[in-house]
């Protein structure tokens, strides 16, 4: 770099992320709990906004709570950078926040070296991108892929209703109809987001440039059976919710040999049993399975597999079962022009970076089908996400920082 060229504040950026975690910070757990339209993500929301504001960004926010802040002139397509600032339930420090502060430094810094953009630079936090109600809800109203329908059924695992949760916070979640922008206005969206995978700490690589993400299938699985008593019934009498959801457990391993590729992932979770007691034979079993892939082909055959084995497993023990679809994403390739500037960024600061999949869903992939996205990895220690243990080494984070910023660079001076 010559002498002309913007700097990332690593300190100012760990004091700007410090920030944003003090708002849902659970010191019991070392968690973090800014959930999708809950209390403490609209603080945090506010919070950002009036950082931007104090920067002199032109700070707007749409009818979802995706939060915007306009850098450059006033008119004409933009580039998008940013991420999000929900988490799940006790999450980690840095997924999805580390990005939307980055987006904000790459500004800071551009204004510190007297950079005005030719074309815009929006700071972007999207709303509700983990999924608590079944998609990426911010982005997806970005880029208008919401429909009606969807809006009136979506709910979270717990059965609170999207317009519900949305309404106590003074929010219409039909505001997303008409938020949708239009084409041509985002010439190109930049996220970086930490890997959330072991991949690049074990090749001791410090910059991911990701080519495509996995799309995600969640089924929302019922089994009812037959409570009773667990030492009267002989085990040839039962209808037993659990040993169905065990049964069909077991065919995860040979689906993925049988039909699945090297980026194929299934995953049970939320299990709830009832009656979930010690001394009675569970009545009913409900789960989620969580299919993930970067071939929509290999997705749609391992749902049907899934649907397949979900009834084989109910025959066998007397059960009968509901099967409800809560979110489909389809896999998507993301822009190669953005992939080959972030390549030739990482050569220039003679950082070394490994081309990769994303088995994780980002805003990067819905973003895709509006403009030309990219998406940057930094390591993840351990390859822990979505957990307090979560960390990623700030000699990475500034590597990660600076290849955005000379990216939003070129994007928006050439």
């Amino acid at each position: 770099m010559n002498n002309a060229d913007p700097v990332i504040n690593t300190e100012r950026l760990r004091q700007l992320l410090d920030g944003v975690n003090a708002f849902g910070f659970n010191a019991v757990t070392g968690g973090y709990n800014r959930v999708g339209y809950s209390a403490e993500d609209m603080a945090v929301r506010d919070w950002f906004a009036d950082q931007m504001t104090n920067d002199g960004l032109e700070v707007s926010r749409d009818g979802v709570n995706n939060l915007f802040g306009r850098y450059g002139p006033d008119t004409g397509p933009c580039v998008m950078a940013g991420s999000h600032l929900d988490t799940v339930p006790e999450g980690g420090a840095f997924d999805g926040s580390l990005g939307v502060c980055i987006a904000l430094e790459c500004v800071r810094a551009m204004q510190d070296a007297g950079i005005e953009p030719r074309t815009p630079i929006v700071v972007a936090v999207t709303a509700e991108e983990e999924g608590r109600f079944g998609g990426m809800f911010g982005s997806q109203t970005i880029v208008g892929a919401v429909t009606p329908d969807w809006i009136e059924k979506a709910s979270d695992s717990d059965g609170v209703r999207l317009v519900d949760a949305m309404a106590a916070q003074g929010l219409d979640a039909h505001a997303a109809m008409s938020a949708a922008w239009e084409p041509g206005s985002i010439r190109a969206f930049l996220e970086l987001h930490i890997e959330q995978g072991p991949v690049l700490e074990r090749s001791a690589i410090p910059v991911g440039i990701v080519e495509a993400i996995a799309g995600v299938c969640n089924l929302q699985v019922r089994y009812t059976g037959t409570a009773n008593h667990s030492g009267t019934t002989p085990m040839d009498m039962r209808a037993d919710a659990f040993a169905g959801l065990a049964a069909f457990a077991s065919t995860i391993a040979p689906m993925l040999k049988a039909h699945g590729s090297g980026q194929s992932r299934i995953t049970i979770g939320k299990v709830e049993l009832s009656p979930n007691h010690a001394h009675t034979i569970p009545g009913a079993a409900e789960f989620l399975i969580n299919l993930r892939d970067t071939s929509e082909t290999v997705m749609r055959e391992l749902r049907a597999e899934c649907l397949r084995n979900i009834d084989i497993a109910a025959a066998a023990h007397g059960l009968t079962s509901e099967v409800r679809e809560k979110s489909w994403l389809s896999p998507v390739s993301l822009d190669s022009g953005i992939r080959d500037i972030f390549n030739e960024e990482a050569d220039r600061l003679g950082y070394k970076s490994l081309v990769m999949p994303s088995g994780a869903g980002h805003d990067a992939q819905t973003m895709q089908s509006l403009c030309p996205s990219g998406l940057i990895f930094i390591p993840s220690r351990n390859g822990i996400s979505h957990a307090p243990e979560e960390w990623s080494d700030w000699a990475d984070i500034e590597k990660g920082a600076q290849l955005m910023l000379n990216a939003l660079v070129r994007l928006s001076t050439a």
